[in-house]
């Protein structure tokens, strides 16, 4: 029977796969049963409508409750499903808003726990803080300080398990997850891998599949008549097909992209000499394995196109009647003027260890960088070896799953 509770609160579909699941993991593994473990989704801009899903499926979750029952819980603390809580227990954000964690803990007198990537909120009101790195300690007001310990980056703790070993001329894609990332990301990763292929037909290419797509969604992105970018741009298109066991993205040249659902997909990742992938989690996961990238911002589609998946304030205005396409086109000629370091392992080690290429970039300057990269496998071995010294400790699952048993301390885990 579980003694006590742990309430996971997180949103998106980045967060449920690269920060509850290794967390998840380490509670389940160092617990068991001991611990019973719920998770509330809060709404998200980037949801794809199937983290519940994923959740429900995830080893040692007990309980989960979608987004859309959320704000019940929040201002009355009904739960869809009438849960009852046990006496002793932790709050745990992780994704979302903080805010909402300190409101759950208050009502259910529990204990709270913030994991904070890049922005440390409410310090002073959270029980304990769990850092991914050490310059967020700065944000800490010295009062707090013995709150916080630092634990590492989440998204590389389960990546880095994994021991690369490339393949030279074994390349990766990565168009992301979410729709206004995949509509420009998937067609051009197919350009770019026509290109490559037409140089070398050696070359492979593996696209590692989202949990939160199903392979129909993800052929949309790649079929002309429901992605009209691609005979915009003269940008290649991809049939859906099977093949043994195996599916693949099959482009009019004959080229075989294969399509790996399994998740994580560090096994096949691993396999790579480089990849090319979208701005992200996916960044931090590659510096994590050694795989040498390129980073792509894509905008080729026009600023109202982009404008409408921006989330928050942003978005509200740039969608507005009238007004809306001249603050779009204002704010993203600022946003684009501000722009730094954009890749996780570049931000991290501070200067470009990997390339960011934003704009919109032809595909063939992509072909021409791999091409290269393909010729001077030192240069792909240099980039390894910095990745991996970049990447920082490996073990923030267990450094948070710790921190809840310490807050648990006062009662006793059997």
């Amino acid at each position: 029977m579980p003694t006590a509770d742990v309430l996971i609160l997180t949103n998106g579909p980045g967060e449920v796969a690269t920060w509850v699941r290794p967390v998840v993991a380490q509670l389940h593994t160092l617990w068991g049963s001991a611990l019973r473990i719920s998770v509330v989704l809060s709404p998200c801009p980037h949801s794809t409508g199937t983290e519940t899903h994923i959740l429900q499926q995830m080893p040692g979750v007990a309980r989960v409750q979608a987004a859309k029952d959320f704000w019940p819980f929040l201002l009355w603390g009904r739960t869809a499903q009438g849960w009852d809580w046990l006496p002793q227990g932790v709050v745990l954000f992780l994704g979302g808003d903080p805010f909402y964690s300190l409101v759950c803990g208050r009502r259910l007198g529990y204990a709270t726990l913030a994991y904070a990537e890049v922005q440390v909120r409410w310090p002073g009101w959270f029980t304990a803080l769990a850092l991914a790195k050490k310059h967020l300690l700065t944000q800490v007001p010295p009062p707090y300080r013995s709150r916080a310990k630092v634990v590492g980056d989440l998204m590389v703790a389960a990546a880095a398990e994994a021991t690369p070993t490339p393949r030279l001329g074994h390349i990766g894609l990565l168009p992301g997850s979410k729709p206004n990332k995949l509509t420009q990301g998937v067609p051009f990763c197919l350009t770019v891998a026509a290109g490559l292929f037409e140089r070398d037909p050696a070359v492979t290419f593996v696209l590692p599949v989202a949990p939160t797509l199903t392979l129909q969604t993800l052929a949309r992105y790649a079929d002309p008549q429901h992605n009209p970018i691609i005979s915009r741009l003269g940008w290649q298109s991809a049939t859906l097909t099977q093949i043994g066991q195996d599916h693949y993205f099959v482009l009019n040249n004959g080229l075989r992209v294969r399509l790996v659902q399994a998740f994580p997909a560090y096994e096949c990742l691993r396999e790579c000499c480089a990849c090319i992938t979208t701005v992200g989690a996916n960044t931090a996961e590659l510096c994590a394995l050694g795989v040498p990238m390129i980073v792509l911002v894509l905008t080729h589609q026009t600023v109202g196109e982009v404008a409408r998946a921006w989330d928050g304030i942003p978005g509200i205005l740039a969608n507005l009647p009238g007004l809306g396409q001249g603050f779009a086109t204002a704010y993203g000629g600022w946003m684009r003027r501000r722009l730094g370091l954009l890749a996780w392992p570049n931000i991290w080690a501070g200067r470009r260890i990997v390339p960011e290429l934003v704009g919109a970039i032809a595909p063939a300057a992509v072909v021409e960088m791999l091409c290269q990269w393909l010729t001077q496998p030192e240069t792909l071995a240099q980039m390894r070896r910095e990745l991996l010294q970049v990447r920082g400790p490996l073990t923030a699952d267990r450094a948070v799953a710790a921190m809840v048993g310490e807050l648990l301390a006062n009662g006793r885990i059997e």
